[in-house]
């Protein structure tokens, strides 16, 4: 299986059926609801596009460099930028346009949680502070642990800084939508995790045994590729659902908030 043969088969075809369903609700009226209705959804995800795309690049490209993965030249194009073929940045775009697709479904479908949390400041810093542990843990077995915990500690240091800043800001909002934010990250990362498998399996890449722990979700997956999608797709749902929540407009500075659509006007 080739890299555009993954995409296409795993990845494009159910971003056709979400548009589907987009083209479906769009037809009916069936909207989100006003607490996650504070930008334009299509604004929302394309902006995710650009902020995945920007902070995976560098990072990607350093595991490419230090073998932490490879590619089979003979199951890509050819087409390579830095050391990275263009399937995989094409990836980047299309899990995100996937995983954020479909937690934009499930904004028009579930019923809203109106119900804000009694102690929002504690679960702010609570849950920054937990993760900010781990991620301190990670950076240090980065350039002191072993060489067997180099995809894992990589794959932690680089997603939990932004996780933080998104926890920092509004954690309290995220477990407000904890329903969503659940339904948003578990089946999509279960769904890509089993595609990996597959693409592992049949060679399209491989995961370097000697920077991982070695231990094999179902048998065959790398842990720390079922984390990478854990992590992408919380990067995904957190910012999505934080984005399009009015009470993350209210605490933004002035000089920012005055640069968002009015969804009054529309």
């Amino acid at each position: 299986m080739n890299y555009f043969g993954f995409l296409a088969k795993f990845v494009i075809v159910p971003l056709v059926g979400l548009g589907w369903l987009a083209w479906r609700d769009s037809r009916r009226g069936t909207t989100a609801p006003p607490s996650l209705n504070a930008i334009p959804a299509e604004a929302a995800l394309l902006g995710h596009v650009v902020v995945a795309f920007a902070y995976t690049t560098p990072w990607d490209n350093y595991l490419v460099k230090t073998r932490v993965w490879w590619y089979d030249p003979k199951r890509v194009t050819g087409i390579v930028f830095g050391y990275v073929p263009i399937e995989e940045y094409s990836f980047f775009v299309l899990q995100t346009l996937l995983s954020g697709g479909w937690l934009l479904h499930l904004t028009r479908h579930l019923p809203a949680n109106e119900q804000p949390p009694a102690r929002p400041l504690r679960i702010r810093i609570g849950a920054t502070l937990a993760l900010g542990a781990v991620w301190l843990g990670a950076v240090y077995n980065l350039f002191r642990g072993s060489k067997s915990r180099a995809y894992l500690s990589l794959t932690l240091a680089w997603a939990l800084l932004p996780v933080m800043f998104q926890v920092a800001f509004g954690g309290d909002i995220l477990w407000q939508h904890r329903r969503l934010v659940t339904l948003g990250i578990i089946p999509t990362t279960i769904y890509l995790a089993a595609a990996d498998t597959l693409a592992i399996t049949s060679g399209t890449w491989t995961i370097n045994p000697e920077k991982t722990v070695n231990v094999y979700l179902g048998g065959r997956l790398p842990l720390e590729e079922g984390l990478f999608f854990l992590m992408t797709n919380v990067l995904i749902a957190f910012g999505l659902t934080l984005v399009l929540s009015p009470q993350s407009q209210q605490r933004l500075p002035a000089f920012l908030r005055r640069y968002l659509p009015d969804r009054t006007a529309i």
